[in-house]
């Protein structure tokens, strides 16, 4: 789904933002809790949320395979191998799900939600 300035958006599951606190530090007075199935415009795509760990940990070690890996001995080489192969599937996973955003959205009953990722979104 992309998503861009202007765009309407349904949030797709509950959202629960953090603890209302009181006076004193500590005193938690409540919690907000948003519905699924608020409706908004989007005000502004921030940026790309960064890949997972394990898929930057994939591309490191596939480079390096790529660009060293004839020269390393054969169990060096045979280990850099199984570590990319054990970390293949979340790479994958990673590149079907393709660009990632965060996004500003006033929702309709007047609450603003800010840095948003795009997964709790729906488009209208």
């Amino acid at each position: 789904m992309t998503l861009e300035k202007g765009r309407r958006v349904r949030l797709a599951e509950d959202l629960g933002i953090g603890e209302a606190v009181a006076g004193e530090p500590g005193a938690v007075v409540g919690f907000l809790s948003l519905g699924a199935g608020i409706e908004g415009t989007i005000e502004q795509v921030d940026g790309e949320l960064s890949q997972s760990e394990e898929a930057r940990e994939y591309q490191r070690l596939r480079a390096l395979f790529e660009d060293y890996g004839h020269t390393m001995p054969a169990a060096s080489r045979e280990r850099l191998e199984t570590e990319i192969a054990a970390l293949e599937p979340q790479w994958a996973a990673d590149r079907e799900r393709g660009r990632r955003v965060t996004v500003r959205v006033r929702l309709d009953n007047g609450f603003v939600l800010d840095g948003a990722h795009q997964d709790i979104l729906t488009p209208l």
